[in-house]
């Protein structure tokens, strides 16, 4: 890895998705992309997101406005302290907003980014796609036709599973966390649970709560949910006086202050598991899914289960948890180092993440690699 050289020439960086960002959308790419981008401007680059955009809220309201009088196709918002730019529809302005921004290199991820590695001129801005989820239906395209693109991936299960479906080689850097922003100390009251939707394992959860009457849990709401899976969650949350229900926040600390557990019971392939990396910032072991990234991100930090596992299995893994002050205090000190590892801290990954930029592109894109720091 190249050492941190602060004379060496700032980039502009542009990060693209079409799905929508803060705060319109709050979610673990979303989270990752702001932190890359907050270090990044602290190195003296420029840096800026494209954004896809929703009629919702104050910002829907004045996009609205400003795109009618504009006609430029998106609008600029510098509320967060950065240029992000919003557009109905993302990856059809990634060439224009390439161009307006004047971007060195652009990073295409999560929503269409194939699409929207297609739709620039990469002879003249350095591409790369940062794949965060392994659903291949949100590319926009088969990664093999992404010709001159490098690729970055969120893990190593994400990197092995495209090498093995699309032949590329992506490099690994987990998502950013900073400690600070996430640490707490813990009063260890409850089972946190965030995000109830199907796809995070709300049975499982529901069913675990309603076999430990006596434990404490709380659900953090995150994703939206339709309207068949909100009355599915209430009619069984009414019978459940030990789950309280909060509302979605920004502000993850009042997540975290009073959790002893973090349960992750996921029934799909997370790519990682960023709300384990963000527990075990404060000691907070997790009991979770083996499946996809998640084994990654849990480490030795908690307990894993199969998805399918009996219920019974989930209640003994959480009780002993609970309730064995010995254990607890062993996991809970794993959880403390396995957040502490060198693949999670930010500077590392902002040195390899800058190499990776500045690599030449052939290079990049056969060579692959994963992050050793």
């Amino acid at each position: 890895m190249t050492a941190y050289d602060p004379d060496m020439k700032p980039m502009r960086i542009l990060f693209g998705s079409a799905h929508p960002y803060f705060p319109q959308m709050y979610g673990g790419a979303q989270s990752s992309t702001h932190e890359l981008v907050t270090r990044l401007r602290a190195r003296g680059h420029d840096v800026a997101v494209l954004a896809g955009l929703t009629g919702d809220g104050w910002l829907g309201l004045r996009a609205r406005v400003l795109l009618k009088l504009t006609r430029q196709g998106y609008v600029r918002d510098d509320s967060l302290g950065y240029p992000v730019f919003r557009a109905w529809f993302a990856d059809q302005l990634a060439q224009r907003v390439v161009s307006d921004f004047n971007a060195d290199v652009a990073i295409f991820q999560s929503r269409l980014p194939v699409a929207m590695a297609q739709a620039i001129d990469r002879d003249k801005t350095r591409t790369f796609i940062y794949l965060r989820n392994v659903e291949t239906v949100d590319l926009g395209g088969r990664l093999s036709a992404a010709t001159k693109t490098g690729f970055i991936a969120n893990s190593h299960f994400t990197a092995n599973r495209f090498a093995e479906t699309d032949g590329v080689t992506a490099h690994v850097i987990h998502p950013m966390v900073e400690a600070a922003t996430y640490r707490v100390t813990s009063s260890r009251q409850n089972v946190t649970f965030i995000n109830p939707h199907p796809n995070k394992g709300v049975d499982v959860a529901l069913q675990l709560a309603a076999a430990c009457p006596d434990v404490p849990f709380v659900f953090v709401r995150g994703w939206g949910l339709t309207a068949d899976q909100e009355t599915h969650l209430q009619t069984h949350l009414a019978q459940l006086p030990n789950v309280t229900l909060r509302p979605a926040t920004t502000d993850m600390r009042s997540v975290y202050k009073d959790a002893r557990i973090v349960l992750a019971p996921s029934q799909w392939e997370e790519a990682f598991g960023r709300i384990a990396a963000e527990a075990q910032v404060s000691g907070i072991p997790v009991i979770a899914s083996a499946i996809g990234g998640l084994p990654e991100a849990v480490g030795d930090g908690g307990i894993l289960l199969p998805a399918d596992a009996p219920i019974a299995d989930w209640a003994t893994a959480l009780r002993h948890l609970w309730h064995d002050a010995t254990e607890y205090e062993a996991v809970s000190n794993r959880a403390l180092a396995h957040a502490q590892r060198d693949e999670m801290i930010p500077e590392r990954q902002i040195d390899r993440l800058l190499d990776i930029l500045r690599t030449p592109q052939q290079s990049v894109a056969q060579d692959g690699g994963t992050l050793r720091v």
